[in-house]
């Protein structure tokens, strides 16, 4: 990593994306109310008293720090505290955009470079929550983890297939708590959708057909020309951390071609801070990338995939810097144990897969779903196609444990319980999966994928994008 005085800021969400997309919302809600009704019964152990070096006693309020905590960072570290963490620092780059955050925590340190956070901070907290933008969190992990700290980040996991693994493996060594703020595949809708397809209720699942109605920021254009002053309550070189420099413009003209095209959403004016950072290569993931973890989360689980074998995709026209307007994007995946070949295919920007025959009039929801289409049937929602078949199937018993969701898991597994659905090994596949599919949007090429020697194998020069150097002094590997 950087040597010099380096931080990163808050990813530049302006709505709870996280929590609009989670079906567990309600449920993890109620279960964290009675979390925090139970806690407060319990007697607060102090971390001098426990001694040693290892995680905070079942007992202990987990004390957390954030990084990133403007935009949806503010409602995620809300979020963490209403489940039992006590804030201790925030970090961020960015003094506006972070402002009603230390308004809200007024008693927690703050700190500009999430690297001196980790060093003053030392043993007085026990976990990181990282919401900067896809392009930093990396570093941020990496860092938290060489602390030996729990660790949620938001998803994707990293910006890059390379990024991914050397996080995974780090945490693996670790054994931490680490969780992902992918929509949890523990809810109710999502263990029940697993427990149907165990179940043979559609048959054999051979099409996964996922949506969303993303992107809600310009995607589909070129760098603007020219350069603004940077605001003396943002420094724009740490802002970039270790991606090419480019200029810093404040905001797109009124009336510009890339506010004009975003669809069905009212776009912020910023070129890249705060908010719109997604569109760029360099900084985000794009529309698959920003919901790909959530939709594909419930299916990987009841599916039980890894690694697709080869993707394709066909997308509106594909700048060399930022994701198209719209994509389709389709993966295969092999056979695994009793199930046969599965195909996925993603759909954004407004694009949506067929209604199947059997929903009789029922239409597709605008912002997103999933449709498991099988030799027999059709589920959407956790809800089975036709009538006929889903009569056959209602009293399969519930066998999974529905949990809380993102940050009644991650709390739990911090305490030392059991672990986060979406922990960081799992998350990875997720992550890795997403990133794929934006590598055969920016190639417009058809891709081999060899999981495990981590290789493009039939177009040498796309792992370029697997793959990619930092810049700026920073470095992956610390």
């Amino acid at each position: 990593m950087k040597t010099r005085n380096h931080q990163v800021s808050s990813a530049s969400h302006w709505i709870d994306s996280e929590r609009l997309h989670d079906p567990g919302s309600l449920s993890r809600r109620a279960a964290l109310k009675g979390a925090i009704a139970a806690m407060a019964s319990v007697t607060m152990v102090p971390r001098r008293v426990l001694g040693g070096s290892g995680g905070p006693s079942p007992s202990e309020t987990p004390v957390i720090a954030g990084v990133g905590i403007g935009g949806v960072g503010h409602s995620q570290m809300r979020a963490c505290e209403g489940a039992g963490f006590h804030v201790a620092a925030l970090c961020d780059v960015d003094d506006v955009y972070a402002d009603r955050s230390y308004k809200n925590w007024p008693q927690a340190r703050r700190y500009r470079d999430f690297r001196e956070m980790l060093d003053t901070e030392g043993d007085k907290i026990d976990a990181v929550y990282c919401g900067t933008p896809d392009h930093t969190h990396a570093i941020i992990t990496l860092a938290a983890l060489a602390k030996g700290k729990h660790v949620c980040c938001v998803k994707p996991l990293t910006r890059t297939i390379e990024e991914s693994r050397v996080v995974v493996e780090a945490a693996r060594k670790v054994k931490v708590a680490t969780q992902v703020t992918a929509a949890p595949n523990t809810s109710e809708a999502a263990c029940r959708t697993c427990e149907l397809i165990w179940a043979g209720a559609i048959g054999a699942v051979r099409e996964v057909h996922i949506w969303s109605d993303r992107p809600m920021w310009p995607q589909g254009m070129l760098r603007p020309k020219g350069q603004d002053p940077v605001p003396k309550t943002l420094d724009w070189d740490l802002w970039i951390g270790p991606v090419p420099m480019r200029p810093f413009v404040a905001n797109w003209p009124s009336g510009h071609y890339a506010l004009e095209q975003v669809n069905g959403h009212e776009p912020q004016p910023a070129v890249y801070h705060p908010w719109n950072f997604r569109g760029w290569w360099d900084f985000g993931t794009g529309a698959l990338g920003d919901m790909g973890c959530h939709h594909i989360n419930t299916p990987f689980r009841a599916l039980k995939l890894k690694y697709p074998i080869s993707i394709q995709a066909t997308a509106t026209k594909v700048f060399p810097e930022t994701a198209p307007l719209a994509s389709i994007v389709t993966y295969d995946f092999p056979a695994r144990d009793e199930m046969p070949p599965v195909r996925i295919v993603w759909y954004d920007g407004g694009i949506q897969p067929p209604v199947p025959r059997s929903f009789q009039g029922i239409q597709l929801p605008r912002f997103g779903g999933e449709l498991y289409i099988g030799d027999e049937g059709v589920i959407f929602g956790s809800d089975i196609f036709p009538k006929e078949q889903a009569q056959k199937f209602g009293s399969i018993p519930k066998s999974l444990p529905r949990r809380s969701g993102t940050w009644g898991e991650w709390i739990e597994a911090c305490r030392g319980g059991e672990t986060a659905g979406c922990h960081f090994e799992w998350a990875g596949l997720l992550t890795e999966c997403v990133l794929l599919g934006n590598i055969a949007i920016r190639t417009g090429k058809r891709i081999e994928w060899d999981g495990d020697a981590m290789r493009i194998t039939n177009e040498p020069d796309a792992n370029k994008y697997v793959s990619e150097p930092y810049h700026n002094g920073w470095s992956l590997k610390s």
